[in-house]
């Protein structure tokens, strides 16, 4: 079925403060001009202080949700966030079979390998580890690790560009046809250089490294405006160059909320009266 606009799909968890998870993904497309549709994988309890408590959906609801949006509305991109459990991820990756989504299916697949939050409280155990690898990265159109993803899906602790040379061409043998490393944690590198791997090819995403302590959801913004690039019927390269655009951005016009790490900010493109 056709629509008046482009669509996207988060399959990804609530985050009660509003900041990261499912709530940034459904901002940003809204921002980038794409229909949002939603498969929620589970209900955080959090907010600028850490995740308190958490509630996973069952499998077969979260894989539910992705069959009726496809069969009904169309899908023109996908993109993950927490999946939760390895439960969750094996039906995530049966339904986007049956949707055709994936590298080799015809709608392009965003895997954002989120196993943590950015207050270091893990997001699922060991056994959704290994499902994310064996399961989800062969079927990634483009993975898009921040650099303590990396270390938990290959080992590898990044320290500095080289690294994230190395850490790309690890990641890219697991299966996805592109590999993004983003580099915000890399605070020893005065420039924020991401950086796009295909498996000949390395593209530098460069950026300005801002000063500020309000970067929650960065990594959900630039996955899902990479997402959003791809529905509109970018190509992968251009769709990272977009997202890395977006989120800068977004960091730039971050603002405090809570006590502690507030989130960036997808209302930068607004009018500023709107803002």
């Amino acid at each position: 079925m056709t629509t008046s606009l482009p669509t996207a799909l988060t399959i990804a968890g609530s985050d009660s403060g509003g900041a990261a998870g499912l709530q940034a993904d459904l901002r940003t497309f809204l921002t980038c001009g794409v229909h949002s549709l939603v498969a929620v994988t589970a209900v955080t309890v959090q907010n600028t202080l850490g995740v308190h408590d958490r509630a996973d959906l069952p499998p077969h609801i979260v894989a539910g949700q992705i069959e009726a949006v496809a069969a009904d509305m169309g899908v023109g991109a996908a993109k993950t966030g927490m999946l939760a459990s390895a439960e969750i991820i094996h039906a995530v990756a049966a339904a986007c079979d049956e949707a055709g989504i994936g590298r080799d299916a015809g709608i392009p697949f965003v895997v954002d390998p989120v196993a943590a939050s950015m207050h270091g409280h893990p997001l699922f155990d060991e056994a959704g580890l290994h499902a994310l690898r064996d399961e989800l990265l062969p079927r990634a159109t483009v993975l898009t690790p921040n650099l303590d993803e990396v270390r938990l899906l290959t080992g590898m602790t990044v320290t500095d560009r080289e690294g994230m040379h190395t850490a790309a061409v690890v990641l890219h043998r697991m299966g996805p046809r592109y590999v993004l490393v983003k580099s915000g944690h890399l605070q020893s590198d005065p420039e924020c250089v991401d950086l796009l791997f295909d498996g000949s090819t390395f593209v530098e995403l460069p950026g300005k490294r801002y000063s500020t302590p309000h970067t929650h959801g960065a990594g959900d913004t630039m996955a899902s405006a990479l997402t959003a690039g791809l529905a509109k019927g970018m190509s992968v390269v251009e769709a990272a160059r977009y997202g890395k655009w977006f989120v800068s951005h977004a960091v730039e016009h971050a603002y405090p909320m809570g006590a502690k790490v507030g989130p960036v900010s997808a209302f930068w493109r607004l009018a500023p009266e709107q803002r």
